[in-house]
């Protein structure tokens, strides 16, 4: 019965269960780990990105985990609680803006933005040029004329009861002559018509040559004397939940039609071309070495989840489930037995 081929697989199975559920813990688990991260971080200086993945799996991947996945509505909310969660911690009440951002550092991004002068001076053109400020800078001129005329001119003011005769003339005026408000609004317009044009010119210089670099700079910087001492919380202050919840939402809604227009396509696709242009014949274990992730960094976070993983898959029972489940097929094949038997 002890040389049963059948038996003596049962047994040389459970010793090699048993083998692997003790090799799986404690020392023993990170000392294998960290060999097999060394074997596999040389075999990493052999192969290339392009030889390990292609551009098509990496642009797949994207698009499946990205663009396709359905995405449920508990994200949004959960999103909102978060974020919430965040602006309410007490760490907001404790920080300033001075202790995220640096002056020094605030002072570097200034410097950056007025590098784009051409944008600065385009973004101006074109805000000068949208009918809404045409419109207000016309009524803005239309009011201040009429206003003027009627009752803020020198002469109303000064000269005791002009002012009072202007407004009675125009009253008999209109009177006498019927429409003349008309005509006189005509005519102003009329102007405002003429001369709206060089009025947006003119106002167009000034403010590129108001808005100048170091005008720019003292403003911003002036502003920024005003907040870096003010903590988070006081710089929220008004945006509450509802606010906070809207905006996630938006968020969501935005990202949701976003991540399926073309432009997001070719975005994703030009950084991969790109990430295999650069690195596609590069050894894995330089690309890695040149982002910071070095053979101890891998080890180190391996330590970190993996046993905790283990030990509570084998209190749960998985482990050594998997181990039988993998083992079995093969301690109870043709080939074993045959072995076994001596055959």
């Amino acid at each position: 019965m002890a040389n049963d081929p059948k038996s003596l697989a049962d047994a040389l199975l459970e010793q090699h269960v048993q083998h692997e559920m003790a090799a799986l813990k404690g020392s023993k688990v990170r000392k294998d780990l960290r060999r097999e991260v060394a074997e596999l971080y040389r075999l990493g200086g052999e192969i290339t990105l392009s030889r390990a993945v292609s551009p098509e799996q990496i642009n797949g991947v994207i698009h499946r985990i990205v663009v396709d996945l359905d995405l449920h509505g508990g994200i949004p909310e959960l999103a909102a609680e978060m974020a919430s969660k965040v602006v309410s911690a007490p760490v907001q009440k404790e920080t300033a803006l001075k202790d995220i951002l640096s002056r020094e550092q605030a002072a570097a991004f200034v410097e950056e933005f007025l590098q784009m002068r051409h944008q600065r001076e385009r973004l101006i053109s074109e805000v000068l040029a949208h009918p809404v400020y045409q419109e207000l800078v016309s009524n803005l001129v239309y009011h201040g004329l009429v206003n003027y005329l009627y009752e803020d001119n020198l002469i109303s003011r000064k000269v005791p009861g002009v002012g009072s005769a202007m407004k009675f003339g125009k009253k008999w005026a209109n009177k006498a002559v019927p429409g003349i408000d008309e005509q006189f609004e005509k005519r102003i317009k009329t102007w405002l018509s003429e001369s709206l044009p060089g009025l947006l010119q003119r106002s167009e210089e000034f403010l590129q040559n108001a808005l100048s670099d170091d005008e720019l700079r003292d403003t911003i910087m002036a502003a920024w004397n005003g907040v870096e001492d003010r903590t988070l919380a006081d710089l929220q202050e008004g945006v509450g939940d509802l606010e906070l919840n809207e905006f996630v939402v938006l968020g969501y809604e935005f990202w949701l039609r976003f991540r399926e227009t073309e432009f997001f396509e070719g975005c994703y696709k030009a950084v991969v071309d790109h990430l295999f242009e650069k690195y596609g014949d590069q050894a894995l274990t330089e690309i890695l070495q040149e982002i910071g992730v070095t053979e101890e960094v891998i080890a180190t976070e391996l330590d970190t989840f993996v046993e905790p993983v283990l030990d509570l898959l084998r209190e749960e029972g998985y482990m050594e489930a998997a181990l039988r489940r993998r083992l079995e097929p093969f301690y109870h094949s043709a080939a074993a037995q045959k072995v076994l038997s001596g055959d």
